[in-house]
């Protein structure tokens, strides 16, 4: 009886995440606001308040992500520090490259939509986004 109720509940976790389409892959391109982390223990780290936003901008499977802070009169303002990203099918599931003068790594697009996105890394850890919509006070 255990067996099938963590079986059903592996099941239940897995399908959880719809796979991502080619053509929904610019969908990336925008600025991203962290919601939560989910530690690969399950534990949940929530980010009410966030101080930067990721910028993801690529055509053709290349481009770059950049940390920008989001200012009162709707401009960003960043340090000038970009990563180069690659994003490209990987035994049947997408991921993004990243590479800087300092290291390379990847995360496995879980899930991407109009207003979601959820990133796994290496280490277990989904990051989960969600669309980040400016404001001003102009």
């Amino acid at each position: 009886m255990k067996k099938s109720i963590v079986l059903l509940l592996i099941f239940t976790l897995i399908s959880c995440h719809t796979a991502v389409k080619k053509e929904s892959l610019p969908k990336l391109n925008g600025y991203w606001e962290i919601k939560n982390v989910v530690m690969a223990n399950g534990e949940k780290k929530e980010y009410k308040v966030n101080e930067t936003v990721d910028f993801f901008k690529f055509k053709d499977s290349v481009g770059f992500r950049q940390k920008v802070m989001p200012q009162l009169d709707g401009h960003f303002q960043t340090n000038g520090i970009k990563e180069n990203i690659k994003v490209r099918e990987k035994e049947g599931e997408y991921v993004i490259e990243y590479s800087t003068p300092y290291g390379t790594w990847e995360e496995q697009i879980l899930e991407l939509g109009d207003s979601t996105l959820v990133l796994k890394n290496q280490s277990k850890l989904e990051y989960e986004y969600k669309r980040f919509t400016p404001f001003s006070l102009k």
